[in-house]
């Protein structure tokens, strides 16, 4: 089984359950549900009696929206969140993002079926035509083509496809056959451009795409299923719409396996195509899935998918397809299994083309075996270009192998064709890019031959690898290509050397920074710096930019070549950010500036203000000194400087800068800034006045102004203040400053600026400059008048212009300056006994501009008012009309009693209010005729007069005249205490007696009532309104009046209702009723006693009936009288007074005589109310005659769900299995489920098996405790909370198979496995657990959870057994899960088993060294090379010097690519482990890392290994030489004491190596070190020592090796004095002819031009005196012989025989200078040797 399981070439899963999304699952079928893509899934959901679209966004983890949307079908778009709606004919789209409706449009057909066909286009499908509704720009939609006929009649469209080109359609639909239970198919292919169609037999196709053998293009193909009557199906594979001249695309039709047990009930219901994987799925109705090869039309795979329908399937954007089924509501995922799908092709199948077909195109594993046969095979065939398609063509690239490069290699070429690797490469290169092997491979041949423009040309087509190894070969050749290759294979090191190469040093930075490198930018901005000073400098900017190098070495490196603009330039760059650690470098700028002759750059910079963190005092001197005064004053803080430098530059107008001159001021403080004014005053007023003004000016605020006044008057320079304030007087707040102003403008005579501010200022002292003015008397008093005028000192202006005589401007000012002030003028005249005439003249002069109020209040006030009667008679009688004015001219005709009722009652332009006031206390009946006149503004003055003076008659006549409720409301008023006022009753009175009975008119009479009803006045309304309506008026039969007597009586004596009513007969009854009745009054029976009276004399049956309901309602709402309300309902007899007895009866809890009024009535709309009562009662018996009178009128499933319940509860069970097989509305699902819980199991199992509700019925059989009934229920309800209680009564009763049987249909679904695998181990049944879980293996629909879930089980249970099982079906496991139970179980094995298969190689090396007993060697070597914490390699290392530590060795080098090498020696070193680890160490030694370098070094020392002591030391310098040498220089062993030596000597310390050297007597080592050195001083030691040591022949080599450090007298007198003149000879000779060589050439430099005779002459005598063969050493001695040169016999000396020193060190060179003519004469023996037979060395 389980081999069965892992060889099936499919992946099949369930996405998500629609019904458990909250979906109702009746609307889960075709139509409702739409699925337009793996985006999103849209259902129209009725369900719970309202209607809303739930919009699945499957790509945002399964979401789910529900929009109130009434809809009968939505799609949604299948890119973008675009909901495409139909109600009827009308389709809409909307922008769900945007909140927007995109489109609509009302179609004049049904739309049968619709989708969208791309992303911008709806297909529609109607009863006859086909059109598109693109959702772009505003068009309906487009009729694309008819439909055929035998589409048309009974034919169900189910699908619609166009091909991608959109040229083609294809319509597809079903029918019933002509056999029973047979369905078949019709489609129409339709051609967009030919305009034509085709019918063809079958269910359902699809279109796609695909890249036919032998084409570059894409070919529209289309697959579609056929199936003619009494044929078997047949899959077909064409293409459409090809071009006949490149071929056309078809295979032949091939035939579908369907299964026998199919037959002909089945058929194909979708078809899809999964374009990049050339592969068909076409899906069934009764769930089979079937797979085909469109390349060759092959069925791949065929198996039963579900047993449910499924309706609408779409293709995955990954590839495979997505299902729902119908009613379930299952989303179902198939695609392809990658593992196993060629393995089953080759095994299953046997198809071995076939298999190597598809695993080539879909580049899947499983046929590398067929591959490699047919390579094979290929390649003894000599098929090269088979071989290489083949090897090209490989699925993960299984033959793209270094061996397949060698055996094309190694395959001879043929004459005339490319080499067999060209033609292997060529075929990768069109199949896409090279690996790393095979481009190396492919660049040596290709650059050796010198076609390096196809390397450049395949780079460019990323057709190569790039690597270092590649780089390196090519940057041999072509550096720019070089560069390319590195920087795609991130060798940033060499990247940038080809850059430097290049001169691309601007891009160096960019780079650097990108990859995260860190360059030497130091020693390569100095480099450049010598040949590209320009170029340094940009480059230099670039690093400081990003602070990658210090600032300070950049110019410490410019200055050493005295290049200040560069330096100045870089620092303004570098120094941009103004940073406060910068404050060195900003003033190192400026010093070299301002030092350096460019004082005009420092000033710039200043200028610009860039720094502000340099050294401001050294700058300021320098500044100064450069003749920068300007700058300097900014600098200076000290003030007596600032005063120097002020005075200074403004000594000369012409060079001083004014604008500076301000701005410096604006720096200073304020004292500061008044010392440099008084400064500048005291120095030069006269020529500094106009910058001292302009700075008081602009600094007025900072300064302050009376600081500057006081400056200014201190010098007595009434000029200069007068400047000052006249530039800030305008805008200055300060009443000084416009004093000052004045006083100072006065002073210099400027009279038009004093009358300018006087009149305009707002901010001046009046009274001060009122003061002034007077004092100053100008001689134009225009300045004190404004002043006057402006501020209300008009007395005073007055009596000064009249006691001065100047009368002239008081006309002047009264009719041209200020008109409306003349009373004031007028009142002052009269106070100063002015002439009369004059007074007049003026007021005829100012004219009607005079305010009148004002002056007759002026002239009232001082008792003169007659003096304007004639000036307002002439106002009058020009027509003016003024208020005032006919308020004075009224004053005085009431004064003069001139008639003055008749001015009052017939002038219209006086104020009643002031007149009346004015007439209060000479006549109060005047003053009423004034209030009268006011038309009730003056109301409450006219009351006030009346009730003080008694007029009440006056009074009671205005206010029922006025019918005002206000007015009423204020004179029939309370006082605050509640009394009644003294005036009110009189008032009343008069209204009684006398206004009443006067007046004719009803409005009055009612407004005057309500008025007395608004006052409460309730006993004297009645007595009223008796008066007028009993004991007849013309106001008796009234209707307003009756009802008002009756509404009053009501509220004030209730006892006198009922005789008004009986009395009274034209009212409104109905209204009263209600008013009578209501809460407030509680007159039941009245109300009863009018409802009565006016319903025996109501006109019309429907009138009569509305009153008697109220009668009723009366005597059972109010009263209570359920009897007395009986006995009129039998009276009348009206259905509606029984509906009303009986809504108040079941109020009353009177159940039974309630739904027996109702029954006479016939009413049954209270039916909810009725089973309400009838519910809390618990008597059904009574309910069921109301409910079947209730059902003949009303068609409610409340009425009918409640009949059932009924029955139910009185256990009528066969009345209830009649009534519910009989046609009903009643909503028995809801009423099942009531019964359900109120454990009526019987009644329920009847309803429930009525409606088909297995779900629940199988609940009710096992409540029953029938559990095969409940099985069987189970199976036809097949849903999962069904089959999950079924289990759990089945297991709880140990219906152990039937439990079994219900699991196997829970466990597929994986969110209820657990909690039925929690319910049996509650029940402590763990084995009938597991052996459910085992069966379940085998399930087509088995997941995850299944296998995961039982590997728990066997963790707890049965652990022997878990080993096998997470083998066997690891990649089936919830890993994690299955981790956590083995760590709980502590099964460490399996822990580590399946962290390792799920890559989780850090955990599994960690558990292995948390577990040792876990621990496998060579598993744990797999895990740590993979693992990527890089802790654990320590970890690991650690637990092996501990556990492992003989298999360290082997760790260490699969480790070694990945370790830190110097953490690792630390570690071995902590742990005193080195020796283990030294195989380690010399591998990685190449590195030459210090760490790994001192520890190999130690182990030789330790180990006394001094000849790979020697080879480490040479090979690998990363180490602390000196700390070694000085380890080893006392080492008993003589070559580590050498090794010392070599290690100072490489260190430069050549004294402690010549040391010792010769403390070891390794003479030939001192004198190489001493050569090394070039030191004279060192050479002249060891040749001391030599002679010290009488050791003749170290004294001639050490002379030899160092000849050009060896001072000649040092060496001739160390010979001399020591008798060893013969061992100085040598030197001596060699010395002089090096020395004659250089005088001779100095000589010939200097010698005059001769002629070539004698030129001629001179080269023979010199031949003749010097030979032309080689002299000394050079003839006979050579450096670098082999040791033992020298022949028998050659000697040097006097004459003793076979004396002579062998220099026999090989290597030896002559000393630098020495030329080859250098060396002893040929008698001179070349090899010195003791007696002839001594060789060299020593």
């Amino acid at each position: 089984m389980a081999a069965a399981q892992g060889n099936i070439p499919v992946v099949f899963s369930e996405v998500l359950n629609l019904t458990t999304a909250g979906i109702g699952s009746e609307c889960v079928k075709f139509n409702s549900c739409s699925m337009e893509s793996d985006k999103f899934i849209t259902v129209c959901d009725n369900t719970g009696g309202s209607t809303q679209v739930v919009i699945v966004d499957m790509s945002q983890g399964n979401s789910v929206k529900k929009r109130p949307i009434s809809a009968e079908a939505a799609i949604m778009n299948p890119v973008s969140e675009v909901l495409a709606l139909r109600s009827g004919q009308t389709l809409q789209i909307f922008n769900l993002e945007l909140r927007s409706k995109m489109k609509s449009h009302n179609l004049t057909e049904a739309v049968v079926f619709w989708r969208w066909t791309a992303p911008n286009n709806i297909a529609i499908v109607t009863g006859s035509a086909v059109y598109h509704w693109s959702i772009e720009g505003e068009s309906p939609p487009q009729k694309v083509f008819d439909r055929h006929e035998k589409l048309l009649d009974s034919c169900q469209i189910i699908n619609y496809q166009v091909s991608a080109d959109g040229k083609w359609c294809l319509l597809m639909g079903i029918k019933a056959g002509s056999e029973a239970n047979v369905v078949d198919g019709v489609m129409q292919l339709y051609s967009i451009d030919q305009r034509v169609s085709q019918v063809l037999n079958g269910h359902t196709g699809v279109f796609t795409t695909m890249k036919p053998e032998g084409r570059t293009d894409e070919a529209q193909i289309l697959c579609f299923e056929e199936k003619k009557p009494d044929q078997p199906p047949k899959l077909f594979v064409m293409e459409v719409g090809g071009d006949k001249a490149k071929g056309i695309f078809r295979l032949q039709p091939q035939a579908i396996p369907t299964p026998a047990e199919a037959g002909n009930v089945d058929f194909p219901v979708s078809m899809q195509a999964s374009d990049g994987q050339g592969i068909v799925y076409m899906v069934s109705k009764m769930g089979y899935l079937y797979l085909f090869d469109i390349y060759t039309g092959k069925c791949l795979y065929r198996a039963q998918i579900t047993r449910g329908t499924i309706f609408v399937t779409t293709p995955m954007s990954n590839g495979g397809i997505l299902a729902i089924t119908a009613r379930t509501g299952q989303v179902l995922q198939v695609g392809i299994n990658p593992q196993t799908l060629v393995p089953y092709i080759v095994s299953t199948l046997r198809d071995t083309a076939l298999a190597i077909s598809i695993a080539s195109r879909l580049n899947l594993p499983g046929a590398d075996d067929l591959y490699m046969q047919q390579f094979q095979q290929l390649m003894a065939a000599n098929d090269v270009a088979g071989a290489a398609k083949l090897a090209a063509e490989s699925p993960a690239g299984v033959l793209r192998t270094p061996e397949t490069i060698q055996k094309f290699q190694a395959i001879p070429g043929q004459p005339g064709q490319p080499q067999p690797v060209f033609q292997y490469f060529s075929t990768l290169l069109e199949k896409g890019k090279l690996n790393q092997l095979e481009s190396l491979e492919l660049a040596r041949p290709v650059l050796q031959q010198g076609r390096g423009q196809l390397l450049e040309k395949w780079l460019q087509e990323d057709k190569l690898h790039c690597s270092e190894q590649l780089g390196d070969l090519v940057a041999s050749v072509d550096v720019n290509m070089a560069l390319s290759v590195y920087l795609r294979a991130e060798v940033p090191e060499k990247a940038i050397n080809c850059m430097m190469q290049r001169g691309e040093f601007d891009k160096i930075v960019a780079y650097a920074t990108k990859v995260n490198y860190r360059c030497d930018y130091g020693n390569m901005l100095q480099m450049l710096a010598h040949s590209n000073p320009q170029g340094a400098l940009e480059f230099a900017k670039q690093l400081a930019a990003g602070s990658l190098i210090d600032p300070n070495t950049v110019v410490e490196m410019f200055m050493a070549s005295n290049r200040i603009q560069e330096t100045t330039a870089f620092l303004l760059e570098a120094l941009k950010e103004n940073k406060p650690e910068e404050g060195y470098l900003q003033t190192k700028l400026l010093d070299i500036n301002l030092r350096g002759g460019s004082p005009q750059v420092a000033d710039a910079i200043l200028q610009q203000k860039m720094f502000t963190n340099y050294d401001r005092v050294l700058i300021g001197k320098l500044c100064e000194q450069a003749g920068l005064t300007q700058r300097a004053m900014e600098h200076y803080t000290d003030v007596e400087d600032m005063k120097r430098a002020l005075v200074a530059m403004c000594s000369n107008p012409q060079t001083m800068n004014a604008d500076f001159v301000l701005s410096f001021f604006g720096s200073l403080s304020p004292e500061h800034s008044l010392e440099c004014l008084k400064e500048l005053m005291a120095r030069n007023m006269r020529g500094t006045i106009q910058i001292v003004t302009q700075v008081s000016a602009k600094y007025t605020e900072q300064i302050g102004s009376a600081a500057l006044c006081e400056l200014f008057e201190s010098f007595k320079c009434y000029e200069g203040l007068f400047m000052y304030l006249g530039q800030v007087v305008n805008f200055s707040q300060d009443p000084v400053v416009h004093f000052k102003y004045i006083e100072s403008a006065a002073k210099m005579q400027q009279y038009k600026e004093v009358e300018r501010v006087c009149r305009d200022s707002t901010v001046f002292n009046p009274e001060e400059v009122k003061t002034f003015l007077m004092e100053a008397k100008l001689p134009d008093p225009r300045p004190l008048i404004h002043v006057c005028d402006r501020f209300d000192f008009v007395d005073e202006m007055t009596a000064y212009l009249y006691s001065s005589n100047l009368t002239k401007y008081v006309e002047v000012y009264c009719q041209k300056v200020s008109p409306q002030k003349t009373p004031q003028v007028i009142g002052k005249l009269l106070d100063l006994d002015c002439n009369e005439d004059f007074i007049r003249n003026l007021l005829n002069s100012v004219g009607i501009a005079c305010p009148v109020e004002e002056l007759v209040e002026q002239v009232e006030r001082r008792n003169r008012l007659r003096l304007l009667q004639p000036w307002l008679e002439a106002q009058v009688a020009t027509g003016n009309r003024e208020v005032a004015t006919h308020n004075a001219i009224g004053k005085i005709y009431v004064t003069l009693n001139r008639d003055p009722i008749s001015f009052l009652n017939n002038n219209q332009f006086y104020d009643p209010k002031v007149l009346g006031k004015f007439c209060e206390k000479l006549d109060p009946s005047l003053a009423f005729a004034a209030y009268k006149r006011g038309a009730g503004e003056c109301d409450d003055d006219l009351i006030t007069v009346c009730q003080e003076n008694g007029l009440f008659k006056d009074l009671a006549r205005y206010l029922v005249e006025k019918q005002d409720l206000e007015t009423w409301a204020t004179v029939l008023a309370l006082a605050e205490d509640g009394s009644e006022p003294p005036h009110r009753r009189s008032l009343i009175d008069q209204v009684v007696q006398t206004a009443l009975p006067e007046t004719k008119n009803p409005d009055e009479v009612s407004v005057t009532v309500k008025a007395f009803m608004a006052g409460e006045l309730t006993s004297e309304l009645i007595e009223l309104l008796e008066r007028i309506v009993l004991q007849g008026s013309d106001f008796s039969e009234n209707r307003n009046l009756q009802n008002l007597l009756i509404l009053t009586a009501i509220k004030a004596d209730p006892p006198r209702v009922m005789e008004y009513i009986n009395r009274l007969d034209n009212f409104d009854g109905e209204q009263i009723a209600q008013i009578a009745v209501s809460d407030q009054y509680e007159l039941f029976e009245e109300g009863y006693t009018i409802y009565t009276k006016f319903a025996k004399v109501a006109e019309g049956d429907e009138a009569k009936t509305v009153l008697n309901v109220s009668a009723i309602a009366v005597l059972v709402d109010n009263l209570h009288a359920m009897d007395r309300g009986k006995e009129f309902a039998e009276r009348v007899n009206a259905p509606e007074v029984w509906s009303k007895l009986g809504a108040a009866q079941l109020v009353e809890n009177m159940v039974s005589e309630s739904i027996t009024s109702y029954i006479k009535a016939e009413d049954p709309s209270q039916y909810t109310e009725v089973i309400e009562k009838s519910e809390q009662e618990g008597d059904y018996g009574m309910l069921v005659p109301f409910l079947v009178m209730a059902r003949k009128q009303i068609k409610e499933p409340t009425l009918d769900t409640m009949l059932i319940y009924a029955y139910a509860k009185s256990e009528k069970l066969g009345d209830l299995e009649e009534f519910v097989s009989a046609p009903n509305v009643a909503n028995i699902q809801q009423i099942g489920e009531r019964c359900f819980e109120e454990q009526m199991y019987n009644a329920a199992k009847l309803l429930f098996a009525s409606i088909g509700n297995n779900a629940k019925l199988a609940l009710c059989f096992v409540h029953l405790g029938m559990f095969r009934e409940a099985t069987d229920a189970a199976a036809k309800a097949n849903a999962v909370s069904t089959w999950k209680e079924v289990s759990k009564a089945c297991v709880a009763a140990e219906e152990f198979r039937l439990a079994a049987m219900c699991g196997m249909h829970i466990i597929v679904h994986p969110d209820h496995l657990e909690e039925l695998i929690t319910l049996y181990e509650r029940a402590a049944q763990s084995d009938e657990l597991i052996k459910m879980l085992e069966q379940g293996l085998g399930l087509e629909g088995a997941h995850a959870g299944i296998f995961t879930e039982l590997g728990i089980l066997y963790s707890k249970y049965l652990p022997e057994k878990l080993m096998e099982h997470i083998k066997i079906f690891c990649s089936r496991m919830n890993i994690p899960k299955i981790l956590r139970a083995c760590d709980k179980a502590r099964l460490w094995d399996e822990a580590v088993f399946l962290y390792k298969n799920d890559e989780q190689q850090d955990s599994a090396v960690k558990l292995m060294i948390e577990h040792p007993t876990a621990f496998q060697h060579d598993l744990f070597l797999d895990c740590c090379q993979k693992v990527r914490n890089t802790e654990i390699y320590y970890m690991s290392i650690g637990f092996y010097l501990e556990m492992q530590p003989m298999q360290l060795t082997r760790l260490l080098q699969v480790l070694t690519p990945n370790l830190d090498h110097s953490r690792v020696v630390h570690q071995l070193r902590k742990s005193e482990n080195l020796p283990l680890a030294a195989p380690y160490l010399k591998s990685v030694q190449k590195e030459n890392l210090t760490a790994v370098n001192e520890a190999l070094n130690e182990l030789y020392i330790e180990e006394e290994d001094y000849p790979s002591l020697r080879t480490s030391i040479d090979d690998f310098d990363n180490f602390d030489q000196l700390a070694l040498a000085q380890k080893t220089e006392k080492h008993e062993l003589l070559e580590f004491r050498r090794i010392a030596a070599y290690l100072y000597k490489r260190n430069t310390r050549y004294a402690q190596s010549i040391e010792l050297s010769k403390g070891d007597k390794m003479f030939k080592d001192a004198i190489e070190t001493t050569n090394d050195s070039k030191s004279a001083e060192l050479v002249e030691e060891l040749l001391r020592y030599f002679v010290e040591q009488e050791d003749k022949e170290c004294f001639c080599a050490t002379l030899f090796t160092c000849y050009q450090y060896v001072s000649p007298d040092v060496a001739i007198e160390l010979a001399w004095r020591n008798n060893m003149v013969d061992f100085v000879m040598p030197y001596i000779v060699q010395y002089t002819k090096h020395l004659h060589a250089k005088i001779a050439t100095l000589d010939e430099r200097t010698a005059p031009k001769v002629d070539e005779e004698e030129e001629q002459v001179s080269q023979a005598a010199a031949a003749m005196m010097y030979g032309d063969g080689p002299m000394m050493l050079t003839d006979g001695m050579q450096m670098g012989v082999a040791p033992g040169m020298g022949a028998p016999g050659m000697g040097m000396g006097m004459g003793a025989p076979g004396m002579g020193m062998g220099m026999g060190q090989p290597g030896m060179m002559p000393p630098q200078n020495m030329s080859p003519q250098m060396g002893m004469p040929p008698q001179m023996g070349g090899g010195m040797g003791m007696g002839g037979q001594m060789g060299g060395g020593f």
